[in-house]
């Protein structure tokens, strides 16, 4: 595949605060970047060159917009797969379609790993409140139900913790198109990044120890010392396999829970991810850099450490009236979004800690 070199322009589908960062990342390569994304506080667009607000069904304006650029990716992974499939007719797509087909369906996304050998959390396809008696005879209370498409930060989703509750959450979920998924028994939760160039050549983060606190990512801490290296190294091969069978370009992050018998693989995400945000400064290339980089064909930039222990912090809601003292903290990177309504539970921005 041919470089997209620099002064070309990075059309990003989705605005925000994934897209911002990747804006500012491509800026000091030279690149311009063009935002695509419905009507909403579109953050990233704040430092672009160009945006074009239409739905990602408006076949007229994909095409406009990406006749104006060089290269197309995404920030999210919830942008329609056939809306990708429409624009690789007209310019390059990285990752490609076949990534977010997989990532968009968490009962293909399982089964495409258990193919490649990793573990998922049991599980069962749920079409009917007869399927999901049956799933949790087989697998357990407490289980997860969870829809196939459309979940993330801890939404779509209903812990069951008897078998007398599955008719309220089916009801609640939309009574179709979902997942039952085994409880899982685990210490830690941790995510592998993995970045891949067209030609193959692959960069691996340091894996990142991750806190959810109601199914938001509270705080990514890293090195994961608390993780057995054998662990890490399983789960940073799967991911691997998973980004080679997809012929995968960018940045590919994966959750896992790691468990007394190995990492159990969560979910995929087909862009930079939240557990990565440390990586700006704690990294010697940030995710955001790095991404730019594969999918304009550049080489990947190197990836150690800057410091001993980084931890990054998600600012929720009022969480960002805390600037002053953040900005006081001499070993604090502060990043606010520019979001205007601080909503309980909405990413606002990030802190990162570096020790030294």
């Amino acid at each position: 595949m041919s470089v997209i070199p620099p002064g070309s322009t990075i059309g990003i589908l989705g605005g925000g605060q994934l897209g911002r960062m990747l804006a500012l990342a491509a800026a000091p390569l030279g690149y311009k970047v063009h935002v695509f994304a419905p009507d909403g506080e579109l953050v990233a667009s704040e430092v672009s060159a160009e945006t074009t607000r239409a739905g990602y069904d408006d076949e007229a304006a994909l095409r406009r917009f990406a006749e104006r650029v060089d290269v197309v990716t995404c920030e999210f992974e919830n942008v329609p797969s056939h809306t990708l499939a429409f624009l690789e007719g007209v310019r390059p797509v990285r990752p490609g379609h076949e990534a977010f087909d997989v990532a968009q369906d968490r009962f293909r996304e399982k089964q495409f790993v258990e193919s490649l050998g990793g573990t998922p959390a049991p599980y069962r396809a749920v079409e009917t409140i007869a399927d999901l008696e049956s799933a949790i005879g087989e697998l357990g209370t407490p289980a997860i139900l969870k829809t196939r498409r459309f979940g993330y930060d801890g939404k779509g989703q209903i812990r069951i913790s008897s078998a007398g509750e599955a008719a309220s959450a089916f009801a609640e979920l939309g009574a179709a198109g979902l997942i039952l998924e085994g409880f899982v028994r685990f210490q830690h939760e941790f995510s592998i990044l993995v970045a891949r160039c067209p030609g193959g050549q692959e960069q691996h983060y340091s894996a990142c120890l991750n806190r959810h606190d109601d199914g938001i990512l509270a705080l990514t801490t890293v090195p994961a010392t608390e993780l057995d290296p054998a662990h890490i190294e399983a789960a940073t091969s799967l991911v691997v396999r998973i980004a080679d069978a997809l012929n995968y370009i960018g940045v590919l992050a994966c959750e896992f829970f790691a468990t007394a018998d190995g990492p159990v693989f969560n979910e995929m995400a087909p862009r930079v991810h939240n557990s990565g945000h440390w990586t700006i400064e704690g990294a010697e290339t940030s995710q955001f850099t790095q991404h730019i980089r594969a999918i304009c064909g550049l080489p990947l930039g190197p990836v150690g450490l800057t410091a001993p222990r980084v931890e990054m912090k998600n600012l929720l809601g009022r969480d960002i009236d805390r600037w002053p003292e953040i900005l006081a903290d001499p070993s604090a990177s502060l990043h606010l979004y520019g979001k205007t309504e601080a909503a309980p539970g909405r990413k606002m921005g990030h802190v990162t800690y570096r020790s030294r």
